[in-house]
């Protein structure tokens, strides 16, 4: 058995520095994920007048329940979608004109929902290029609250900007959601908003956050899960065992779920408090999995179904196409590219059985593709990224990460 450090995870680092940002005082967040979508988060809150000190265990963030300080700000929100979805919500909360903007990848991912809420709660907000997407203008002066609907069918992210929000508001605030999907990161997002001192209410399709003062905290944030979901795919895929520590049966994260999908395909799996353990055992089995509450390890399994001994069916993951790319047409083309049989739908995959051949992975500038596919890699010989360096988003030490397992692995003679 090999056991593994996985670095903090981001949404859960995103969120606490948010919530952090909001309270008054100084939070200490422990262990937080170093990575280019935090660090575009961490520097969006400077940017907006929050002080944040880092070093290497801890950042120190300090906080204010009076919405940013700055009255006038450029916040360039880099490719992290927490930050173009996230900081504009707090933003409006304050006083003065905050400019966001972001790369051409985050350009090109949607915003209108998140948007169309604030106008609704009494923020300014004027498109400077496309409308519906970054870059934007937001003229704030603070933000009244009160009902309304939105729709988190494409991203839960806007959801969550608002309910993290709502405490500054006036009058609080009060969602109804008609649709949504990843709802386990919202629930995470109610859970964390408790933890800073904060209580929502929640119904089958509403939530009630009354104005409120957050408290400042010292947070620990736990291992990534999303990003355990490829060494677990890789214990697996290649019949060895592998254990992240630091994330259990407790977890915030829904996409620890994924181990329970590798359990249903024959892995052998242990969640216990504050451990999970997958063990491979051989073989993997074809499975038909609606992964709409974990879509963000759909290509970690796309990336595996060729070994399996029959179809592997995806269904219900249409928000992947929104993501850093079309994660859907993403897999498809590469699985092509690897020989193997596939079919997509609007928001479906399916892969046959198949033995992939030497290839040249294309990465869209996405980390979870380039992870997922490194994965098939274990098993393949030939298969190379086009851009190995996009997993600096959320893991600068993915593939060493991985070698050091691998190497582990071929010690034990199991690999």
């Amino acid at each position: 058995m090999v056991e593994i450090q996985v670095p903090g995870s981001k949404s859960i680092t995103a969120r606490a520095l948010f919530l952090s940002a909001c309270a008054d005082g100084v939070s200490y967040l422990q262990r937080p994920l170093r990575s280019d979508d935090t660090e575009a988060f961490a520097e969006g809150l400077e940017s907006l007048g929050y002080g944040i000190e880092q070093d290497a265990q801890e950042w120190r963030v300090q906080g204010t329940s009076a919405g940013p300080h700055m009255k006038d700000a450029v916040v360039q929100c880099r490719d992290a979608g927490t930050a173009a979805r996230f900081l504009p919500a707090l933003a409006a909360c304050g006083h003065g004109r905050f400019h966001f903007d972001a790369s051409d990848q985050m350009r090109r991912r949607p915003v209108r929902p998140v948007v169309k809420a604030l106008e609704a709660l009494g923020a300014g907000i004027r498109y400077d290029g496309v409308e519906g997407h970054l870059p934007l203008t937001i003229e704030a002066a603070g933000l009244q609250g009160g009902e309304i609907t939105i729709d988190a069918g494409i991203s839960s992210q806007f959801l969550t900007a608002l309910l993290m929000a709502g405490p500054l508001m006036e009058q609080g605030l009060a969602v109804e959601v008609p649709r949504i999907v990843s709802a386990p990161y919202v629930e995470m997002t109610v859970e964390m908003m408790r933890r800073f001192g904060v209580e929502v209410e929640t119904g089958s399709s509403w939530y009630r956050v009354p104005a409120q003062p957050y408290r400042a905290q010292q947070y620990m944030v736990e291992p990534d899960a999303s990003t355990s979901s490829y060494f677990f795919a890789a214990a697996a895929l290649t019949g060895n065992s592998v254990t992240v520590s630091g994330l259990g049966s407790r977890s915030l994260q829904g996409d620890i779920e994924f181990v329970r999908v590798l359990e249903e395909m024959g892995a052998q799996v242990d969640v216990a408090e504050d451990q999970v353990t997958v063990t491979g055992t051989g073989t993997l089995r074809g499975i038909d999995v609606n992964m709409r509450n974990i879509s963000d390890t759909m290509p970690t399994l796309a990336a595996i179904a060729p070994f399996a001994e029959g179809p592997v069916r995806i269904t219900d993951v249409y928000n992947t196409r929104v993501k850093e790319c079309d994660r859907l047409a993403a897999c498809e083309e590469n699985l092509g590219r690897l020989g193997v049989p596939v079919r997509t739908g609007p928001d479906w995959i399916e892969i046959l059985p198949g033995t992939p051949k030497e290839a040249v992975i294309a990465c869209h500038r996405d980390h979870r593709i380039a992870m997922s596919f490194s994965v098939t890699g274990l098993r393949s010989k030939g298969i190379t990224l086009d851009d190995p360096q996009c997993v600096q988003k959320t893991f600068p030490g993915f593939h060493e990460a991985l070698d050091r397992v691998r190497e582990s692995w071929a010690l034990t003679a199991g690999f």
